[in-house]
């Protein structure tokens, strides 16, 4: 599974129909939150992405992006969590989550793991790689890739069995890349296997102007959630502010050749009608769509 739930979709303030920056995904079992705006839990709640979250990765540190964590972890604290949290950040995100935290409020009940990191860094979780990259906004920021491991090659079973393997047991070993002995010889996987096939790839931006260094992160990616706050009336305004148009995003998963992108972090502007924008975008590149809060998407493996 690689389902993907957005939770907050507006820019800056929460409207009654979509509340702050949050997306959760849910991969090989665990559920990871990219960014944590206010009421994320509540979002949570509504959308039943489940509270069991391994790890929180922010993109940046303006409120509309984090202040929801207080109350989440306190949450989780009152429910009777005990496992490790891991929170990853860019600078100041060691000594930021340290006083937004653990000032003057009571102790939580399990261990939080804050980690500063920097454009380059890997993070590994089950199944999957998290690539940190960079982004260009008004403050440290970063965009994540996640990047799923290869999977083994279609197995062949007549193969092996020509080859003197008999189905049970042997099978499975060649399946994980094992060579088997059996028929007298070893027989190794590439005999019975196709050539690896890719795993699935997500990036989600933040908050961001468009650069080539998302471009080449969402390089042939499955899906591409991106800044999306403006439209083409407000590209002044986009630039000052450190944000995307849709026609920019568009162009980026455009160069990118992206399977699909989806628009995000919306001006309030569009909160009831993010058609233009949508409009605007597919004139650059036609897999687009545009999130809404409680939007499911499940990526499909790429075969």
């Amino acid at each position: 599974m690689l389902r993907v739930t957005f939770l907050g979709t507006s820019a800056a303030q929460p409207t009654a129909s979509r509340g702050l920056s949050a997306t959760a995904v849910r991969h090989a079992g665990e559920l990871l939150l990219f960014d944590c705006g206010e009421g994320t839990q509540r979002q949570m709640i509504r959308y039943a992405t489940g509270f069991d979250v391994a790890a929180i990765f922010f993109t940046h540190f303006h409120a509309d992006h984090y202040l929801g964590a207080i109350g989440f972890l306190r949450t989780l604290s009152m429910l009777g969590r005990t496992a490790p949290l891991h929170l990853y950040g860019p600078r100041p995100a060691e000594r930021l989550l340290q006083v937004m935290l653990f000032t003057g409020t009571d102790v939580l009940a399990f261990p939080i793991e804050i980690h500063e990191i920097a454009a380059g860094a890997v993070v590994r979780r089950p199944g999957a790689e998290i690539h940190a990259f960079a982004t260009q906004h008004r403050t440290p920021s970063l965009g994540y890739a996640l990047r799923e491991d290869a999977r083994p090659g279609r197995f062949h079973p007549d193969r092996a069995l020509a080859l003197g393997v008999p189905p049970g047991p042997l099978f499975g070993r060649l399946q994980r890349g094992e060579a088997v002995a059996a028929g007298g010889r070893t027989v190794r996987p590439e005999e019975v296997l196709d050539a690896p096939r890719r795993g699935r790839a997500l990036v989600i931006t933040g908050d961001t102007r468009p650069a080539a260094a998302t471009a080449e992160a969402a390089r042939g990616a499955d899906l591409l959630v991106h800044d999306a706050t403006f439209g083409d009336e407000e590209q002044g305004r986009a630039e000052e502010t450190w944000h995307s148009t849709a026609r920019e995003a568009a162009r980026v998963a455009r160069d990118a050749r992206a399977g699909r992108l989806v628009l995000t972090h919306l001006s309030t502007r569009y909160d009831q009608d993010p058609s233009p924008l949508v409009r605007q975008a597919r004139e650059e590149w036609p897999a687009v769509d545009v999130a809404h809060d409680g939007l499911v998407l499940e990526l499909p493996l790429p075969d």
